[in-house]
């Protein structure tokens, strides 16, 4: 983000004008002038009072007219609106001409400018040429001279084109910058829910085990009062990590690795007195998938601990060709039978599903007949982001 001094210093002191604005003030500048030089044609080209005072007035009305169209809501005009306002620049355009007898430079040139604007282009195209060679052909019933005629024609295609290509211009300026403003206000939204999602992946487990082993130090103060003081220095080291992944989070980087959140995972089931089955054959993974996969198992085991009453576990994490598959499964299970949504059972499997999504991976989870709870989730061993293309191993923390 640019600073305000910076921009000071780049505009002589003075900060920026909007692009928006400064665009509408040129064509608001340059329409102006036409209307001024048109004024100054209408002046030199006819005489008498009254004929100069009409003309005069036919101008500015047709001048107005045309701001109103170049106005920036124009474009989302209804069909009857566009054709009122197209009615109105034609008589203020043709009847000085055919009942006063009287033209002056580019005095049709608003008129093949809005319906460049206001008509599709099968339509509006075809419609300016007609304008311009309207006064091509009334110059030549009308025996003005050659000159005469060339400006006419010239000034009054130039008028309509410039007209044309500034409100245009204005129109595209407007939207690319607020396309730059709803791609700013998608990139906050993005990394709220970035920062959300990692809190809950990283800070669900850590208070988990940190009320897991709560319990247990509660019971074992009474019996065991040295393995009591072994859990309470395991429970400030897991709120020590918990601290640091949270400025990991703040500062929107971090990387997981699956074997150390697996030993960490052994050590909470072993407090929780439930027995464990784990088999981590995947070997080295790319950092990217090391970080997702060991979220996967976090997030796995936060919901093993919260939403079952499980006695034994099987963790399995092999290799298989380009893929690998992480194997989640657990006993006390008492929600419902069948596959599930990743979604279904709250924000953390929904945020897995994103996160293996993003790198091509996949998540499925089910219950079986007999209470056990399955969770798969699969990634490939170079991981690729939606449109196929390699992700580096610094996109973890995207991840």
């Amino acid at each position: 983000m640019r600073s305000p001094s910076g921009a000071a210093r780049r505009t002589g002191g003075r900060p920026d004008v909007p692009a928006p604005r400064l665009a509408q003030g040129i064509s608001t500048t340059v329409i102006s002038g036409f209307g001024i030089i048109t004024l100054l044609n209408v002046r030199n080209g006819v005489s008498g009072g009254l004929l100069l005072g009409l003309c005069v007035a036919a101008v500015l009305v047709l001048y107005g007219v045309q701001f109103t169209v170049a106005a920036p809501g124009a474009r989302d005009w209804s069909p009857r609106r566009r054709g009122f306002a197209l009615v109105a620049l034609t008589l203020l355009t043709y009847v000085p001409m055919f009942w006063f007898g009287v033209a002056w430079g580019s005095m049709a040139g608003p008129l093949g400018g809005s319906i460049l604007l206001l008509l599709p282009a099968r339509l509006a195209w075809p419609g300016y040429g007609i304008v311009v060679l309207s006064l091509l052909g009334w110059s030549a019933a009308d025996h003005v001279s050659a000159l005469e005629t060339g400006y006419f024609t010239v000034s009054t295609a130039l008028t309509g084109l410039v007209i044309f290509g500034l409100t245009r211009l204005t129109d595209l300026v407007r939207e690319v910058h607020a396309a730059r403003a709803e791609m700013a206000r998608m990139a906050v939204t993005q990394e709220r829910l970035r920062f959300a999602r990692d809190l809950h992946d990283l800070l669900g487990y850590s208070l988990s085990t940190i009320t897991l082993k709560s319990e247990l130090i509660h019971r074992l103060i009474p019996a065991n009062p040295d393995r009591a003081c072994e859990e309470v220095a395991g429970v400030l080291g897991v709120s020590r990590q918990a601290l640091a992944d949270v400025r990991l989070v703040a500062s929107g980087y971090r990387e997981m690795s699956l074997e150390s959140e697996a030993a960490s995972v052994a050590d909470v089931m072993a407090a929780a007195d439930v027995r464990v089955d784990m088999d981590i054959a995947c070997g080295r993974l790319h950092p990217v998938v090391d970080t997702v996969l060991a979220t996967a198992l976090r997030e796995g085991v936060t919901n093993i601990l919260r939403h079952s009453k499980v006695q034994s576990c099987t963790i399995r994490a092999v290799t298989e060709g380009e893929r690998v598959r992480l194997t989640l499964l657990n006993d006390g299970v008492t929600a419902r039978r069948g596959p599930m949504a990743a979604d279904a059972s709250g924000s953390g499997l929904g945020n897995l599903r994103t996160r293996l999504g993003g790198i091509d991976g996949c998540l499925s989870v089910s219950t079986d007949e007999d209470g056990w709870f399955r969770l798969v989730a699969e990634a490939p061993v170079r991981p690729v982001t939606a449109d196929g293309s390699a992700v580096r191993a610094t996109g973890a923390a995207a991840a």
